[in-house]
Parts: C-alpha cells; structure tokens; sequence
C-alpha cells in the first residue's frame, strides 16, 4: 500500500477534533493501522465505534478519495440499511432512505448541526469538501433533536491542518464532464495556533439527458486558532452555486415510464445558490469540565423551470411549463458542557446541552405553456407560502462505565414553534413540544466480542404544507435494536451484527413527482437486520461487505394499503467491495458490487420492481519517482445498467455508465 494511502487511513480514523491530514508515513506504522475508528456522532463525545451501543458506519477519507462520489447518493451506496436508488437518476436532490424511512428533509447533519430545509430549498453536499461521514441508524432525536425514525448522516467538513499540505486534481469524464479541485492548507504562525484550509470545486458537465448539465462552484475556507492550551476556535465557511437541470424524469401513463422526457431542453434548468458562515468554539477546563458552542447561518436560493407533458399524442407533443423559486434561511447554535468524573468505581460521562434551531422561508410557484418553436416564456411568480419554524431543545446524557459493563442514558425535551401564511388566508400557527430519549446498554466480554441493546425515540417536526394547505404533525417513532459487535485483537477487522424493530406514527410522504407532502402513513412499522464486515485481509487489501434485510409494514395509512410493504422499499440489499494496493508497484485496483432486491412500485403493492445490480471499479497508479502524483480511473454501474424503478406509483430511471479519470497531485 503506497505512503499516501495509508496516510489519509490514519488521519481518517477519529471525526473529534481536528484530524491531521495525509503525510508520509514509515512502513513501520504498518502493524497500528486498523479499519476502525472513532465517531462523536452518535453520543456527542468522542467514541470507539464498538463501545457505541447503536448501529454505526463511517466513510472515512480514504474510502471518498479511492470511490470519488459526485454525490452525498453515492457516497451511501455501500452503507448497509441506506437505500440510494429509489427515485434513478436524479442530481437535484440527495434522496435516500434509512431502514426504510425517508431522510432527505431532516437526516442530513453538517458537523454536528441540521441542514434546514424548505420544500425546494435543500442543501448540497459537495464530497471533496468533507472528511468524513458517519451513518447513525435508527433514532437520535435525544442529542440532535428534529431527525428521522432512521437516522441520520452526519457529515464532517475538512478542517485546518497542523502540517503544510496541498493538492490539486484535474477529472474528466464521459457526457463532457471538466472538473478541477484544489486544497490547501496549514499553519498561518511559527508556533501553529493559528491555521487555515481553502477547499475548492470547478465543474462544467453535461449528463445523458439532453438539455441537463451538472456544473458547480464552490469554495469553502476555514481558519483555526487557539488563544491558549485549553481553548480551540474553528471558523467553517462555505459559498457553492450550481446549475443542473429541473426535470430528469419521464412521461408515465397508465401502463408505466415511457421513453418520453417529460421535461423540455429549452426550458429545464435548477438554479441553486447556497452559502454558510459558522464556528466551533471549546474550552477545557482542569478541573474535567468543557464548554463548547457550535453555531452555523446559512442561506438557500433555489430556482426551478421545468416542463411536463401534457398529452404524448399530439406532434409534437403538448407540454406545460412551471417555475417554482424558495429562499431561505436558517440558524443553529447548539451549547454543550461536558463533563468526566469518577463516582467510586463508575466512571461517568456527563453531557448537558441546549440547542436552537431557526428556518425562515418563501416559496413562490408560477405555471404556463409551452410553444411548439421558439423560446419558452418565463411564467409569473405567484407567493404560495412564507413559514418560520423555532425549535428549543434541552438535553441531558450520561455515559456510565463500571467495569465490563457501559450505559448511556440520555432525555430530550423539544418546543416547536411554526408559523405559516399563504395569500389571502389567516395565519396558521402550530405549537407543539415532545419527550425523546435513549438508553443504551455494552457489555464488553474481554475477546473482542460486545453485544449490547438500545431503545431510542424520535421527533420530527414537518417544515411545509399538506395538500390541503395545512401544516403537518410532528412524526415521531420509538425503535429497539440489538446486535453484537466483534473486535479481534489487532483491529483489523470490525464485524457487526444488528436486529431492529421502528414503528413510526404520522408519517409524511413525499412525492417526488408533484412535489407534494402527504402526512397519510399514521402507523408504519420496520424491522430487520444489518451485517457489517470490515477487514484488512493482508498488506494492501482491505475489503468491506454489508447486508440489510428491511421488512416495512403499513399498519395505519390510506384505504387500501393497510398490511402492505411501503413501496420502493427493497426487503434484500447488500454489497461488497475491496481495493487491492499491488506492495512495491504504485499501482492498485478495486470494484464493488451494490445489489437491491425486488420491491413494490406502489403502496397498493400492485406494481413490482425487479431486483437490480451495479458494478463500479477503480484503477489507481501513483507514478514512481514524482512522489504525490496519482492517475485514477473510476466506473460507476460499469455495466451500463438502466433499469426502472417506480416510487409511490411513479417510475424513473436509473443513471447508466459514468467513467470519471482524475490526476492528483499532493504536495
């Protein structure tokens, strides 16, 4: 394995703090690396993965850099229980599931904070701007407060260096695609308390569908300083605009997906203009006790101009046009105190915190024709609804260790307040306040072997507007998981094992074809299992395989449904992959496979989806004698496979092959 693989391996391996990034390194630090990290994630501190008593998985630097996902969808791909491909080809939005429910709105975390969203308005995720992700399955809302039955995705950004480092990176790829990336970093000062990073993204793209681009800006600075020993300030910063097309879908009539693109080359264009100003503040004190605050702003202006069809018969075909346009902006501040001590022979963990969350937003929707020549008018924009959402939330956890034996205990109490208003109608306000927790439970057997138990509750309060023009209730969902997780000694592999069982109450839907939510599932029950395996096999080889068995139930929902699967929801997925690092040569190559199993395309259960497959590989050279310098060639879906899915009785089309070729330079 070359010295600057391994490197990103080790500066990958704890998501606290702030993580060095990738140096050289002797081949005598061979025998420490491990496949396993740390996470602080889940309980807010910082955490070996095996003594978490919940389902946990990281995607470290090292798998983004050797994979390189174009998007937060891909980068989940090979996560067990995370369902990427309900919804095809789609580079609007990352749409993904966790064990069943929907996470798009509310189960996406940027360094420990939500991403607030409005109905048109979500936040991008750029992969070259992150470390890390780490996947939390099943309920967190005790810590993170407004969050799925699923869970969540935390994302890391990168952060200042403490080392010198830089690089640059030149992709292109089929459909056109022109890309450049650069990072750099290190101390601004001779005694490194103060430290920088500047991460930047250029892309120019078009896609397989004519009339859709993929092109993107962005840059995200970061400054670090520590005015003491004790004391640590992170600014995070971050300004991206893109521009892909509005409408990737097809015409379905009554028997299915046509080959008909519903939308229109010359009027199909997403316009999205994000940013985001925050810091990380902490200061240790002696006596065991630290303070932190986190506190992020930010901004979303999404503008949308599609076309849709209106009736496939005439020639050429009749077609409506539509602009919809949400701006928005949102405010995070999470304190916390945190405190270590001993209680005779209990050692505690003791974290305190109180956190706010603000979102502020309009939407505007304007709909028109479409002419048989010529250019597409603009239609006019018409205000639909303006929303403020408050949320307060108080928690408390403790982590309690006597001898073999690990506990966490954590409660949670949340006050919503929302506010709506729509044209020519009486403002609607909506209060609401709910009870979370967990508590979780590790017994460490002394050979590796940790089984534990958790129960974990879930609030979710829904940002937007039914169909009838009122606010959602809250959804909220309890979940019991049990599993084991197995460390031999050494750390080189990390097995792990996990049943669970969710039932969720007062669901929404989200149809991704109308835009529209629909608060219709008011008893929905998952269950299942989750197998993880990471190993490192020998010098060079490191494979990884998962596998989910997911079985949703409609208990309580709309006429007709009642003990049916919940659509697009596939009861078998899994995956495998590995990437081999030829000892002595600078030269590697890996692949992997990502399978979903057969599901239903409505709720009704009166459509089926076929199972389907994807093939992705790598080949990666590091050139002898210019050290830093990387070729990479990656293929994802290999094979070109196209096949169709449908989603709450919609159906859309898988993305076919993309071959992305990079050469990085790392100083």
């Amino acid at each position: 394995m070359s010295r600057s693989v391994l490197a990103v391996i080790l500066a990958s391996t704890s998501l606290a703090g702030v993580p060095a990034l990738a140096r050289p390194v002797s081949p005598d630090v061979l025998e420490e690396i491990v496949v396993t990290g740390r996470t602080t994630a889940v309980t807010k501190t910082d955490r070996s993965i095996v003594e978490i008593p919940q389902s946990v998985s990281v995607i470290d630097a090292q798998e983004l850099e050797i994979r390189l996902p174009q998007t937060l969808n891909e980068a989940l791909g090979y996560t067990p229980g995370v369902n990427v491909g309900s919804y095809g080809f789609d580079t609007r939005y990352d749409a993904f599931f966790i064990r069943g429910f929907q996470a798009t709105y509310t189960g996406v975390f940027r360094d420990g904070l939500r991403q607030l969203n409005s109905p048109s308005g979500l936040y991008r995720n750029e992969p070259y701007g992150l470390e890390s992700l780490t996947v939390v399955r099943g309920p967190a809302s005790v810590l993170y407060g407004a969050s799925g039955a699923g869970g969540l995705v935390n994302t890391v950004s990168k952060r200042p260096t403490d080392t010198s480092f830089a690089e640059i990176e030149a992709i292109i790829g089929n459909h056109d695609r022109y890309q450049l990336n650069a990072d750099v970093s290190g101390p601004l000062d001779a005694s490194g308390k103060l430290a920088y990073r500047l991460t930047g993204v250029v892309r120019d793209s078009d896609t397989h569908l004519p009339g859709y681009p993929d092109n993107r800006a962005f840059i995200a600075p970061a400054v670090s300083f520590s005015p003491g020993d004790n004391t640590n300030v992170t600014l995070l910063g971050e300004y991206m605009t893109s521009k892909t097309g509005a409408s990737a879908a097809y015409y379905n009539d009554a028997n299915g997906i046509t080959d008909i693109p519903s939308g229109d080359p010359r009027f199909n264009d997403f316009d999205h203009e994000q940013w985001r100003a925050g810091y990380e503040a902490e200061h240790r004190f002696a006596n065991g006790l630290t303070l932190r605050q986190n506190l992020r702003y930010a901004e979303v202006d999404a503008e949308l101009q599609y076309a849709y069809v209106t009736d496939p018969t005439t020639t050429p075909i009749t077609r409506g046009s539509g602009v919809a346009r949400d701006r928005h902006h949102s405010l995070n501040i999470d304190n916390q105190a945190h405190a270590e001590f001993d209680t005779g022979f209990i050692s505690h963990d003791l974290l305190i915190g109180f956190d706010y969350n603000r979102v502020a937003y309009r939407s505007a929707e304007g709909f028109g024709g479409v002419p048989a020549t010529g250019p597409v008018p603009t239609p006019a924009l018409t205000p639909t609804v303006r929303q403020t959402f408050d949320q307060t939330g108080l928690y408390a956890q403790d982590q309690i260790e006597a001898g073999r034996l690990g506990v966490v205990a954590g409660i949670r109490h949340d006050w919503l307040d929302a506010r709506t208003r729509q044209p020519l109608a009486a403002e609607i306000e909506q209060n609401d306040n709910a009870l979370s927790g967990r508590v979780g439970i590790t017994y460490d057997l002394d050979i590796g072997l940790v089984p534990y138990v958790n129960w974990s509750s879930s609030f979710e309060p829904n940002i937007g507007l039914l169909l009838d023009g009122a606010p959602a209730e809250p959804t909220t969902a309890e979940q019991v998981e049990a599993g084991i997780k197995f460390q031999p000694a050494g750390g080189r592999a990390l097995f792990t094992v996990g049943v669970f069982n969710i039932v969720q109450k007062d669901g929404v839907v989200f149809d991704a074809s109308t835009g529209i939510n629909r608060q219709v599932q008011l008893d929905l029950r998952s269950r299942g299992v989750e197998l993880e395996a990471s190993v490192r096999l020998l010098e060079g080889l490191d494979p990884s395989a998962a596998y989910a068995y997911t079985d949703m139930e409609i208990r309580e929902g709309a006429a007709g449904t009642v003990g049916n699967t919940l659509s697009a929801t596939p009861k078998h997925s899994g995956s495998i992959r590995a990437d081999y690092m030829v000892p002595d040569t600078g030269f590697g190559l890996g692949g992997g496979i990502r399978y979903f199993g057969r599901s239903y395309g409505n709720d009704l259960n009166t459509v089926r989806n076929d199972d389907r497959a994807f093939v992705d590989a790598v080949v990666h050279y590091e050139v002898p004698g210019v050290e830093g310098l990387r070729l990479q060639l990656n293929a994802t879906n290999l094979f070109d496979s196209e096949p169709v899915t449908c989603a709450s009785g919609y159906c859309y089309r898988d993305q076919g092959r993309t071959v992305l070729g990079s050469l990085r330079y790392r100083l």
